[in-house]
């Protein structure tokens, strides 16, 4: 008898955050990610926003501060790699959108083509695909 297994569809990164509502508008306004939800309705202190298969969980509770990789380690500095079969064209979207790049499009030294975002907490977010 042959066995289904079992089967994955997403991974979401889980964001410490400074303020839930600034971090909704970074995403929703800049990057075009969708609200999913948020409790409450208003001054959020929970959040999940997310564009196609992405999404990410983002929390606040006044008393945690954010902590991003790169203050932890400068040289692994991604706290989220976002996969997409074509970067260039998403940069021109994003840039459309007035987002700002931590790192510009181009071909990494690891054998990835891509382009960085940092968050309003500095988290950063790598977009990208194997060359």
């Amino acid at each position: 008898m042959l066995m289904t297994q079992p089967t994955t569809q997403a991974i979401s990164p889980f964001f410490i955050v400074s303020n839930v509502d600034q971090t909704i508008a970074f995403y929703c306004d800049k990057l075009g990610f969708e609200t999913r939800f948020q409790e409450p309705d208003r001054s959020p202190f929970f959040a999940i926003v997310g564009r196609d298969g992405a999404q990410l969980f983002v929390k606040s509770d006044g008393d945690t501060s954010p902590l991003p990789n790169s203050k932890r380690n400068p040289s692994m500095r991604w706290d989220a790699y976002v996969y997409t079969p074509d970067p260039d064209a998403l940069a021109v979207e994003f840039s459309d959108h007035g987002a700002v790049f931590s790192e510009l499009l181009k071909d990494t030294h690891d054998g990835l083509r891509g382009f960085e975002i940092c968050d309003p907490d500095g988290y950063v977010l790598f977009f990208g695909r194997p060359k």
